[in-house]
C-alpha cells in the first residue's frame, strides 16, 4: 500500500513481472537505478503506462515518500544530480491498484483481504509464485495453514 486516506487508496501488486525490460521503457537516469536486467513489474490495472519506481534507500530521508521501513518512492521529477546514489536496490512498476473512498475498507470488512505488515524484501522478491504464501504465513495462526494449502484445494 503506497497511500491510504479518506479519499481512497493506492497500492501495487508485487509479484507480477512482465517481459519488458526497465532499460527499454524507462528513460535515463531513472532506468540506471535498477539492475541491468530488471524488468517492469505490473503494479495493477490503473494507468499501466505510468511507472512507479520504488527503492530501498541507505538514507531513507532521500525518498520522496517512505512506504515501508527504508523503501520509498523515487520522485521522477528529481534532477539527475539529486537522484539517490545510495540505494540497495530498486524496482519499477507499471500501473497501480486503486480504490475509491471507503472501497478498500469495505473489502477488508467483507474479508476480501488479509492484512499483513509489509517488509522491504516483499517489494523486491524474486520468487514471485511463493511471495503470497510467505506473506500469509508470516501472519501466523490459521493463516499459516492457509499458506500451506495447494493451489487447488481439491488436491488437499
Amino acid at each position: 500500500m503506497l497511500e491510504h486516506s479518506e479519499e481512497g487508496a493506492l497500492g501495487l501488486v508485487l509479484n507480477r513481472p512482465t517481459t519488458l525490460r526497465v532499460r527499454d521503457a524507462v528513460p535515463e537516469p531513472l532506468s540506471s537505478l535498477t539492475a541491468e536486467d530488471e524488468v517492469i513489474h505490473s503494479g495493477g490495472p490503473v494507468q499501466p503506462e505510468a511507472v512507479i519506481l520504488l527503492a530501498d534507500y541507505l538514507m531513507p530521508e532521500e525518498a520522496s515518500t517512505l512506504v515501508v521501513h527504508t523503501v520509498g518512492i523515487v520522485d521522477p521529477r528529481t534532477p539527475e544530480e539529486g537522484l539517490p546514489t545510495m540505494l540497495r536496490r530498486a524496482r519499477a512498476f507499471g500501473g497501480y491498484a486503486g480504490w475509491g473512498a471507503g472501497q478498500l475498507e469495505g473489502e477488508i470488512a467483507e474479508g476480501a483481504w488479509i492484512d499483513v505488515e509489509a517488509e522491504p524484501d516483499d517489494v523486491f522478491a524474486t520468487d514471485h509464485d511463493g511471495l503470497w504464501r510467505r506473506v500469509v504465513a508470516r501472519k501466523g495462526g490459521a493463516f499459516a495453514l492457509i499458506a500451506l494449502m495447494p493451489d487447488d484445494p481439491a488436491l488437499n
